[in-house]
């Protein structure tokens, strides 16, 4: 009788507390694959403005919120007369039309999400994208799935800053070391590491130049809790 004691009050002995505090991951281009839908806006307004977008252009863009890109266009176009805020609304809308009831999804990433909203382990949307855009951008996923987003004009500084996702730890009162941070541009990267955050790159549109620390992943097929955790380093 007391072996059985023994073995039975061992396995009612709580698992132990994972190292892992947070999952934080970026949207466009990350979980949908949507930043074809935001060259193609932006190509549509440059031309409008009567100049050519390149993919050069794009690539130099891809990652930055509207505004600083709504200030790349001005430039480029010599399109004074508008504000870098006006531009960006005007991106906003021809994206919104082009959206057609949420982008395609990238590989693996409704699995990551909906396997995370089954975990413990709390899972947030950090994207440089404005509120207004986030729920019909996810449609296909479901921004219901994430425990919280934070939203690119919801910050004081957007990427590459790491406001969005230091703001991102203190909602969830986290630290930012035990979190995984998953990106797929240089300037998602930079956002993430410079938090302090493990940071996953998945390059999509553009090539990420090598930071130390930061893990590279050909896609989110596979992705599971166990390795996310491996990432966070013991105490």
């Amino acid at each position: 009788m007391s072996e059985q004691s023994t073995l039975s009050a061992n396995a009612a002995e709580p698992a132990p507390a994972r190292r892992l505090q947070a999952v934080l991951l970026d949207m466009d281009g990350t979980l949908i694959e949507s930043e074809g839908l935001w060259n193609e806006a932006e190509a549509d307004l440059v031309a409008e403005l009567g100049g050519r977008w390149t993919h050069q252009d794009h690539e130099r863009n891809v990652g930055n919120a509207a505004v600083p890109v709504g200030r790349y266009i001005i430039e480029l176009t010599g399109a004074h007369h508008l504000t870098p805020r006006e531009v960006a609304t005007e991106l906003y809308a021809r994206f919104r039309g082009k959206l057609a009831g949420g982008a395609e999804v990238r590989p693996g990433a409704a699995e990551l999400v909906r396997m995370l909203a089954d975990s413990e382990v709390p899972v947030v949307l950090v994207t440089s994208t404005e509120r207004e855009l986030i729920e019909t951008a996810l449609g296909r996923i479901g921004l219901d799935l994430f425990d919280d987003s934070v939203a690119g004009d919801e910050v004081g500084a957007n990427k590459p800053h790491p406001d969005p996702y230091l703001t991102a730890a203190h909602r969830l009162g986290v630290d930012p070391a035990r979190c995984v941070a998953v990106e797929d541009s240089a300037v998602g990267v930079a956002s993430a590491a410079d938090a302090g955050c493990v940071t996953v790159a998945v390059p999509n549109h553009v090539e990420i130049p090598p930071r130390e620390g930061v893990v590279v992943r050909e896609s989110l097929v596979g992705v599971g809790l166990d390795w996310l955790e491996s990432l966070v380093a013991e105490d």
